[in-house]
């Protein structure tokens, strides 16, 4: 246990996680919060889904290279400790989804040894870590934290999971957003998100139509908009670069 005032639950190759967690760092700055990034594996989620007539092409490839990093990210947190996984997760995210070459980069692309190992390093750590890809001893400690956060919201959630000043705070799945809020809008979202997840009788607010989010990673560069898409689960008719990140 932490004492974080956040604990943020991810899958590093989810990018509404990702663009959440670029939020969440920023309110962190200004509010002074602390974070504990902590595990939740898409592709544990949908063990028992049938990727083919639910998802889009590539997006099993793609839950399956977000376990594999999540691995050395729970190697990384064991023989470094938990501060040490904001660094590796914010040099993942913006590797995958917000540089130049993250257009080009395939789902099993992200899951290899070519990718971790420079981001590894960047983040201060040992390239070697990357052998915790393939090391599937990590599962199980991956799968009760990934239990852990559908214990706190239900399990027809997605990522990102946020549980507000835990251990007795509320937590939720979201809030999805496509474009990053800066400044006050930052944390004005913040208290709005905050007021709602407090009150005792609130569960959802959700609608499926939503933009393309704002990353390089799809196509929309900052200060653009991206396309608005109806994001329901029957929905076949993105392209394959274009997961369904949250579920």
């Amino acid at each position: 246990m932490t004492d974080a005032d956040i604990n943020f639950y991810f899958d590093p190759l989810c990018p509404f996680a990702w663009l959440t967690s670029k939020w969440v760092r920023q309110v962190a700055a200004q509010r002074g919060y602390t974070v504990d990034w902590r595990f939740i594996s898409l592709r544990m989620i949908n063990a028992h889904v049938d990727y083919g007539s639910r998802f889009p092409a590539g997006s099993e490839a793609g839950h399956t290279a977000g376990l594999r990093l999540l691995r050395v990210a729970a190697r990384v947190r064991a023989d470094y400790g938990r501060q040490a996984v904001g660094p590796l997760y914010e040099a993942i995210g913006t590797r995958a989804f917000d540089s130049a070459a993250a257009p080009a980069l395939g789902p099993e692309e992200r899951g290899t040894r070519e990718f971790v190992e420079p981001l590894l390093e960047q983040a201060g750590l040992p390239a070697g870590l990357a052998s915790a890809l393939d090391d599937a001893s990590w599962d199980g400690e991956l799968r009760a934290e990934t239990d852990e956060a559908l214990a706190l919201t239900g399990k027809d959630v997605g990522t990102p999971i946020i549980h507000f000043g835990p251990p007795r705070g509320p937590a939720f799945f979201g809030p999805v957003i496509s474009r990053l809020p800066t400044g006050q809008d930052a944390t004005r979202l913040w208290d709005h998100v905050v007021g709602l997840a407090s009150f005792p009788g609130f569960a959802e607010l959700k609608r499926s139509l939503r933009e393309r989010p704002q990353l390089r990673g799809f196509g929309i560069n900052p200060g653009e908009t991206g396309i608005q898409e109806d994001w329901h689960d029957a929905s076949r008719n993105r392209t394959e670069n274009t997961p369904r990140g949250e579920q």
